[in-house]
């Protein structure tokens, strides 16, 4: 199942003068001449830059709420919180002050040479404050992909403390991803990523991933599937030698790979044979953490209990880069205990980052935002998506919780078929999306949501309009009614 998108040429709405006006005061070129400027110099991430230089991309000039605007003045409902990330949304001021008080009193400074500052201290108390009771620890970096990079460091660094330097082997899953560095793409399973990386990282190896819709086969319940594909991590264990296995990552549900999300019998399979085996469990939270599923984690959604945790994205709602890297008491102990630990970078804490992600973090606290979505807003949209689509007929499965979504687009829904070319009938889904002023991912034939944690429930109801009349417009292209 692919993550890539493919990019089309953007057919403008017609849209209210006043809004066209309200676009233009933030910019300062014509959209012609933004988009010149953007095909002759800028390289975007997982494009087709020959195709998406001869439609044009679409310039976004300003974002409040949960809504974009273009260039042209069109006004969007941004389904997908950025890429998962603006969970308190576009505009917050307190966000914006928070930076520009740092930025005035301490640009910068590392915290390599026996120094620290405030910002960097506050955030890590108040995460410790948040996070479950095991996690006391933390170590930061710019992304969730250079986290990921930290916790092959941490894991490899913890066994060696231990005395165990043969455990190297890091199990990963088919279609799972974390992150685009080399470390981060190889520990993803997505084949077509790997393509272009000729220099993978050494000791990393793949099980299936718990996708029901796509591969369960015979009269398995989904229950019975997610216990079978938790049983190959063991089966892997076996194969390689438990003295040679260091940890098993996953993502509590499967974001990017087209929001999966495992029965429950499948993490505590997983829990129970990493602790069999002596493995260290890591939770990649870039996307679930921070309240996306109703909880502050989403590995508490799951009930299961890792080693480390990756975050990223929620943790500054996207306003400023910012990873972090979560390590439970026991593995904190074995890395503060024993030597130095050579990793680092230039930004590791940054003050400016740690001080938006020390006012973004009191926000989803103080303002129950994740409250709100745990019992209000999560349930209602979750509710909407389940009556609109429930007899749809290209719609075979709905999944998520929370604030995220993934719907299974399908041939014929009832008896689990899926298109042949699901990639295809994704990006049409997903152009009709982007066309209608909605923006709702596509990965291979699933669609999916992710909006801000701070939306409303008429503006749910936006969105699940919208997104109708998309599957709709799709069924309909595809002569399936």
């Amino acid at each position: 199942m692919s993550y890539r998108t493919e990019e089309v040429a953007y057919v403008q709405p017609a849209q209210p003068a006043a809004s066209a006006q309200a676009a233009q005061a933030t910019q300062q070129r014509s959209t012609a001449e933004y988009r010149a400027l953007d095909a002759a110099h800028h390289i975007h991430p997982f494009s087709d830059m020959g195709s998406l230089n001869r439609s044009g991309s679409r310039v976004i000039v300003k974002a409040q709420g949960v809504y974009l605007w273009d260039s042209e003045g069109n006004k969007v409902i941004d389904g997908m919180a950025g890429l998962w990330c603006v969970n308190v949304g576009y505009g917050r001021k307190e966000l914006a002050d928070a930076a520009y008080r740092q930025m005035q009193e301490l640009p910068y400074y590392n915290t390599f040479f026996k120094t620290t500052h405030p910002p960097v201290i506050e955030l890590s108390a108040l995460l410790a404050e948040l996070a479950p009771e095991p996690f006391n620890h933390f170590f930061y970096c710019n992304s969730g992909s250079e986290g990921n990079d930290t916790v092959l460091r941490i894991v490899h660094q913890y066994w060696a403390t231990r005395g165990k330097q043969a455990k190297k082997f890091v199990i990963s899953r088919k279609n799972g991803y974390h992150g685009s560095t080399i470390a981060g793409g190889t520990l993803g399973g997505m084949g077509y990523m790997h393509e272009q990386m000729p220099s993978k990282v050494e000791n990393i190896v793949h099980i299936d991933q718990p996708y029901f819709f796509g591969e369960a086969e015979g009269d398995l319940t989904p229950k019975e599937f997610a216990l079978a594909r938790a049983q190959q991590l063991e089966a892997k264990i076996l194969e390689i030698g438990a003295d040679n296995v260091a940890a098993f990552i996953g993502e509590p549900f499967q974001g990017a790979g087209g929001v999966i999300f495992p029965a429950s019998t499948y993490w505590p399979e997983i829990q129970r044979i990493c602790c069999k085996y002596d493995i260290l469990l890591v939770a990649d939270e870039v996307i679930g953490g921070f309240g996306r599923t109703g909880e502050w984690f989403a590995h508490q959604h799951f009930g299961f209990e890792p080693d480390l945790i990756t975050l990223a994205k929620g943790l500054t709602s996207g306003y400023v880069p910012m990873g972090a890297v979560g390590l439970h008491d026991r593995v904190a102990k074995a890395i503060i205990e024993n030597g130095d630990f050579n990793h680092g970078l230039t930004y590791s804490g940054h003050p400016v980052a740690a001080a938006v992600a020390v006012a973004n973090l009191k926000l989803l606290r103080d303002e129950k935002i994740v409250d709100r979505v745990k019992n209000d807003t999560g349930p209602y949209f979750q509710k909407q998506l389940r009556e609109t689509f429930a007899n749809h007929p290209i719609v075979g499965e709905i999944s998520g919780a929370g604030l995220v979504a993934g719907l299974q687009l399908a041939q014929e829904p009832k008896a689990r078929k899926r298109f042949a070319n699901g990639g295809d009938v994704g990006t049409i889904c997903r152009d009709f999306c982007f066309n209608g002023n909605l923006i709702m991912r596509a990965t291979g034939d699933r669609m999916l949501l992710s909006p801000p944690l701070v939306i409303n429930k008429l503006e749910i109801d936006e969105i699940v309009s919208k997104a109708k009349k998309a599957i709709d417009a799709t069924a309909q292209q595809l002569g399936i009614s």
